[in-house]
Order: C-alpha cells, then structure tokens, then sequence
C-alpha cells in the first residue's frame, strides 16, 4: 500500500463519529477512501444510515494532519499495515461485520490455511486452569494451530507461552498502539513472540490507554479464530464479552467447566447452561468438533468412559441417540416426548458421565 492510499484511510479512521462498519459503508459507496474526502457532502447524506451528525466532522483537516503523524510512526518502525480490502487482510476477520478497516501488525504472522484458536480467561488463573491451558496447548501442538490471546496477565500469557515451548504460532491482540507494551512485565515476551507470530491492533500510537479499548480489541480476538476457548472466568469478564462476540460471528465457543463453588468457573458454567458454550473437558475435544485432521494416519484417540450407569431418562435419550447417530436437539425433545428445557439438562449431565458429545448445530451424538 503506498503512503498515498494509506494517509486517507487513516484520516477517515481518525474521524470520531465514523467506526468501522460506517467506514465501510462510505468506502462501498464511494469506492475508496479517498474518494470520500473528495465526494460532495450533499451526496453522501444519500447515503442509507448517514447523516449530518456521522459526517459533521469528516472535513475536518485535523484528520489528515493526525494521519500523517501516524503515518511518519508506522514508516520509522516499519510497522504493516492491514487493509480490510486487501488480500493480506486475515480472511476470517474480513468476514466480521465490525472488522477493522485498518491493523497494524508487528512481526512475522502468517495465517494463510491455518487453523486458529483463541484462548482466554481470567486474570487470575487458578494453578488447575493453568495446568488445563497449559495440557490443551500441548496436546493440540500436533495440529499445529495458531494461538491467539490478549497478552494480558493470567490465562492470555499463559496459553502463548504455552504456544512458545511448543513452537507454534502466537498472536497478542493488543489494547494500545505498538509504542508499547502492556503489561510492562511482559515486554520480554515481546522478541519471542514476534518471532514465532506476532502483535495486531488497530489503535495508534497516539490514543490514550483507556480500559474500554479491551473490550474493543476482543471483537479481534474473536473473529481471528475458528474457535474461541474460555479456560477459567468469574461471573462477569472480558473472556465473556470475547465468548459473546464469537457466538455473534457464529464461531464456536468451547469453555472448561469447574465446580459450583469456585468463582472463577462461574463464568464458564455460565456459558454452559445457557447454551452459549460446548463443554470441554478433553483438549481433543477441540479437534474432533472442529474437524480438524492428521496427515499422520496416527491420530490421538478420545478415551470413552464404560460401564457408566444412566437413569431412565438418560437410557431413553441414549438408546435414541444411538438409533439415530446423531440428531438436534429439538428433534431429541420432540422424538423421547420429553421438554426442551429438561433434555438440555440431561445431556449437559451425560456430557459429564463422558456418553454423549455435542456437534456444531446444536447437534448430539453417542461416544
């Protein structure tokens, strides 16, 4: 991209009442960013969802002049820059309503026919979420996946360090410019990471460290990956926000359940009962509902559970589910004569019992 097409497009993203999915909207109708500082005001107000208030202050010279600021930035540190029209841009990304228009990107990421997860949590991981983030990464290094997380404390660098020791790709999405590093303490990540992956962020070295910019760069986080994992969370959390953003994209959302008891697995259980999350409780789990395959004809096996004692109910929705393979979960309502509400709850219990397995599709399937 050459400085010409780079500067408006920064200018465009500087203007304050114009976000992304408007940007877009301008950029579609106007056919670049260029063109929209050149277009007549009167004729963009045509334009469905744009009024006097989202353009009043598009013209504004302040915009280009930031812009070349920013510009001179990313040209003194070599920084790439990441255009949503572009064939570089992360193609999974691209297709998220809300995606930036523009990213910023330090060091050597590749996504191109990769397959991508992010992990995230609790700042304050318990030492068994540490453990199970630590046993997912390293059952999953066969696969070879891209890690991504938020390079905060607790979970976020536990799952890329894990990502490190085990020679995959890391990605950090960050909740400030590339002038620097938050937190402090894991700047000596940053050499490695960038090594084996990477940073993206589509703030600027000039916006302020605010605490809402975290939930703004989780819809990244989110739309990255193929799959969103929720190790350990309180019952209210960013990881949450994060989960929620991927079910909105409709990606699948994986969260590791704890006992009722422990506050930093309310969050987790949460998504589980509500539907909003599969359980995982096996790190092949992750592989088996992603579809994910070897070039290996040795492939992991999921261990199943015998001899496990079921109620009534649960023999009933068993022998069903055999019959049929695997079925939705209105279907198993309707077919064992039995309410939605009450089959959701046995099957979340013979998930438990390790007889049952849930599929894309609000599907289910015997083990």
């Amino acid at each position: 991209m050459t400085e010409n097409q780079l500067l408006p497009i920064l200018a465009l993203q500087h203007v304050p009442n114009i976000g992304d999915i408007t940007a877009k909207k301008l950029i579609n109708h106007c056919g670049s960013a260029e063109a929209i500082f050149k277009e007549k005001r009167q004729n963009l107000l045509k334009i469905d969802g744009i009024g006097s208030v989202v353009i009043g202050d598009l013209f504004n010279k302040e915009h280009f002049t930031a812009a070349e600021t920013e510009l001179q930035f990313i040209q003194e540190n070599q920084i790439t820059c990441l255009y949503f029209a572009d064939t570089d841009y992360p193609e999974r990304l691209r297709h998220c309503i809300d995606s930036p228009i523009l990213m910023f990107q330090s060091g050597n990421i590749n996504l191109k026919n990769q397959r991508v997860i992010s992990i995230v949590g609790t700042r304050k991981i318990t030492s068994s979420g540490v453990d199970f983030c630590n046993k997912l990464v390293e059952e999953l290094a066969v696969f070879n996946p891209v890690i991504v997380s938020g390079f905060a404390y607790g979970t976020d660098i536990t799952a890329q360090k894990a990502a490190l020791k085990h020679n995959l790709q890391t990605i950090g999405c960050l909740a400030h410019g590339l002038n620097q590093v938050y937190p402090k303490i894991h700047k000596k990540y940053v050499a490695d990471i960038e090594k084996h992956g990477g940073f993206f962020t589509d703030f600027w070295s000039s916006d302020a460290f605010d605490r809402n910019n975290f939930l703004k760069r989780n819809r990244i986080i989110a739309g990255l990956s193929e799959a969103t994992i929720v190790i350990e969370s309180a019952e209210k959390g960013g990881s949450l926000v994060t989960a929620d953003i991927a079910n909105s994209y409709n990606r699948d959302v994986f969260a590791v359940p704890g006992r009722v008891t422990d506050t930093q697995s309310t969050g987790c259980n949460n998504l589980i009962k509500f539907q909003k999350a599969y359980l995982l409780s096996n790190p092949l789990d992750i592989p088996y509902m992603l579809n994910w395959e070897l070039e290996s004809k040795e492939k992991p096996t999921i261990q199943k559970q015998l001899f496990v004692d079921l109620t009534e109910e649960e023999q009933v929705i068993y022998n069903y589910l055999k019959a049929e393979e695997k079925q939705q979960l209105d279907l198993i309502a309707l077919d064992c004569k039995m309410p939605i509400f009450k089959v959701a709850g046995i099957l979340l219990n013979m998930e438990l019992k390790g007889v049952v397995r849930p599929l894309p599709g609000k599907l289910f399937e015997v083990i």
